[in-house]
């Protein structure tokens, strides 16, 4: 069953008690890999493979995420700034021991192509921080992957 999550702020993603902050380059600009993270949601479980489906909601302003094992997510997107910047709060969810999530994903040109960083701020119980810090290595890897995965698919449909 979904619980309601702490309500936080864009400012949480630097004041986090867990702050989880990676990045990767893909060769996409700028303006694709923005559309293909904000506008494209639909498509996250193709390059995201930890994301089995995400939908948007409310006319664009929420999303409802799905990942594997069974986690859920009802999001609000925070920010949304064309081509630099995309943030989104999980209101509810029924991840064991998580009390707040906020994820922001910047975006910086990088030569022809894009600096991804994501970051996964977070604040739960003791038993879930420790949990998360010991799956940090994971959590980089699955980050990585799927940069990699959304980069070749992005290099397939980008003219």
């Amino acid at each position: 069953m979904a619980r309601r999550l702490r309500t936080v702020e864009r400012e949480f993603a630097d004041s986090a008690p867990i702050r989880l902050v990676f990045a990767a380059e893909v060769s996409a600009p700028v303006d694709v890999v923005y559309r293909a993270l904000a506008e494209d949601v639909a498509s996250w479980p193709s390059w995201f493979t930890a994301v089995t489906r995400a939908t948007p909601t409310d006319a664009g302003a929420g999303r409802e995420v799905r990942l594997r094992g069974g986690v859920r997510f009802r999001e609000t997107i925070m920010a949304a700034e064309p081509d630099s910047y995309y943030a989104y709060r999980a209101d509810e969810s029924n991840a064991p021991g998580l009390r707040a999530l906020l994820e922001e994903w910047r975006l910086t040109p990088e030569g022809s192509g894009t600096r991804v960083q994501w970051t996964f701020a977070a604040d739960g119980t003791g038993l879930f921080r420790l949990v998360l810090s010991l799956g940090r290595a994971g959590v980089g890897r699955s980050f990585r992957d799927a940069v990699r995965r959304l980069d070749a698919r992005l290099a397939t449909t980008t003219p």
